[in-house]
């Protein structure tokens, strides 16, 4: 295991993240920290980082380097992006970097800035088809990929910051000013030839800091109980409503909304005239949310360098896999829950009826049912409950995080705490509660029959003959009476989901 320092340089802010890769193709952030730096401000007058700015990147990367020290850390990957990359004065300010910090930064070229983000959202979320929108302080990109295949990227000089001190004008009003960037970036937009091709049917996925932004506002509107931004829905209606609201407040009330970040406040119009400005020209009435991006491009290529030629192929299996290794879970004891709950749910479809997208559903719970016993054993399915709709999971909707964690509090005799489940009402839907009580049935019964944890129970077949359900287990070397006696305390409940009795044979 190495423990590795991340430095992510741009135009607005600097942050460091401090990651444990591991060799077996896993990595964990461990330690996260941010300051707003605005290397980029007031570069569009001559093109020179200004000594105020460098001064305050200096002090913050200095305070990187001691805590990366502490914490262990044994190599610092330091990236810059646009504010450096335009730099007239890039050379001198990266030697004073050097010199005075001990750290080595790294130039990204605008392709290759492009290509972490990208590397980023691909490896993160199951969107075969998408555009990317990355706004940074000092340019936004656009990245454009089919079939998990990236097609064509482009990256415009300017960002949050660079278009909030190019529209200044005290002269005009807010709303105006935002007006004037729409106008501005929407004429940049007719110049790319290329996004007059892209499919009607794409997925738009933003990226970076105001986005992440824009999620807790609407998380506060919304009163949204999960804190996770990364695959939040969003439609262009309700972006629409926030945009109109603030566009035309003054900066001090800007920062009185909560939710908004007090260092972001003054550069967040512009950003938000980008989104308004590429919403309206790609005609899109929702688009999804990104937590990953560059740094977690850059993870990848550490823990898993072929994913620089090829992404990762499933992406929730990569997901739940690096957990279970977190969590330090028996790996042969998952996966051979994970295959009985598939059984039973392929074999029981002709009583419950599910769609296949409640195999997936499934297969989180039967991976992450014992997660919870890193906290204690006792109770442990409502700890796995809470860790499930806490932890990183990538691929994954919310709604379908929050039944997993659900089916995973049923896995012991446990009925659903109904006071916990009202807090989801805005995610989940009304039949979902007995689909949660089924699925948690058919994990219970699974985790009974490997019991010993020792693979006894081979494999499942079930027949529905009448007004029962006879499960007959194929045995391989051992003595299956403590898996069967275990699942067959199953039974009343199964009962009461399927309107059938339970026989195990």
């Amino acid at each position: 295991m190495k423990k590795i320092g991340i430095i992510d340089l741009g135009s607005n802010s600097a942050r460091l993240v401090i990651v444990n890769i591991y060799s077996e193709g896993y990595f964990m952030v461990m330690d996260e920290l941010k300051e707003s730096v605005r290397l980029g401000q007031d570069m569009n007058k001559d093109g020179f980082l200004k000594p105020q700015r460098v001064a305050e990147t200096i002090k913050t990367l200095k305070m990187f380097k001691r805590l990366c020290d502490s914490s262990g850390v044994t190599q610092i990957i330091a990236v810059a992006t646009a504010a450096v990359r335009s730099a007239k004065n890039q050379k001198s300010f990266l030697d004073e970097i050097y010199s005075t910090c001990g750290i080595k930064l790294k130039v990204q070229t605008a392709e290759e800035e492009a290509t972490l983000v990208y590397r980023g959202v691909i490896n993160t979320m199951d969107v075969p088809k998408g555009i990317i929108l990355e706004i940074g302080g000092g340019s936004t990109k656009i990245v454009y990929y089919n079939r998990r295949t990236m097609l064509n990227y482009v990256t415009l000089p300017f960002g949050a910051v660079t278009l909030t001190d190019r529209f200044a004008d005290p002269a005009l009003r807010p709303e105006e000013q935002a007006t004037r960037m729409e106008e501005f970036f929407t004429e940049e937009l007719q110049k790319i030839d290329w996004l007059k091709d892209v499919e009607p049917d794409v997925q738009l996925i933003g990226v970076g800091g105001s986005f992440r932004n824009l999620f807790k506002i609407h998380k506060m509107f919304r009163k949204y109980p999960i804190d996770t931004v990364h695959n939040y829905e969003m439609s262009v209606d309700d972006f629409d409503s926030i945009n109109n609201m603030i566009r035309v407040l003054d900066i001090d009330k800007k920062r009185k909304i909560k939710g908004i970040s007090p260092a972001r406040a003054d550069i967040l119009p512009a950003a938000f005239a980008v989104i308004k400005s590429f919403t309206d020209f790609m005609h899109v009435d929702r688009f999804l949310l990104s937590g990953a991006g560059l740094r977690e491009g850059i993870m990848f290529s550490l823990a898993m360098p072929s994913t620089e030629e090829k992404p990762v192929t499933d992406v929730l299996s990569y997901s739940l896999n690096t957990l279970v290794h977190y969590y330090d879970e028996s790996a042969a004891h998952v996966e051979h829950v994970v295959q009985l709950s598939v059984q039973l749910f392929k074999q029981l479809r002709v009583l419950h009826k599910f769609p296949r997208q409640y195999l997936k559903v499934l297969k989180i719970a039967a991976t992450l049912h014992d997660c919870g016993m890193r906290i204690k054993y006792y109770n442990h399915q409502r700890h796995s409950c809470y860790m499930i709709l806490n932890s990183t999971l990538y691929g994954v909707t919310h709604r379908e995080i929050v039944l997993a964690a659900f089916v995973a509090c049923c896995h012991k005799k446990e009925d659903i705490n109904m006071l916990e489940w009202a807090k989801y009402k805005d995610i989940v839907m009304e039949e979902d509660l007995e689909i949660v009580k089924r699925l948690g049935i058919m994990l219970r019964i699974a985790e009974s029959l490997d019991r010993s944890m020792a693979g006894v129970v081979k494999s499942i077949n079930c027949d529905v003959l009448g007004d029962s359900v006879i499960m007959k287990t194929e045995v391989e070397g051992a003595d299956a009476s403590l898996e069967i006696r275990d699942a067959m305390a199953a039974g009343t409940e199964f009962k009461r989901a399927f309107k059938k009795n339970l026989e195990i044979l």
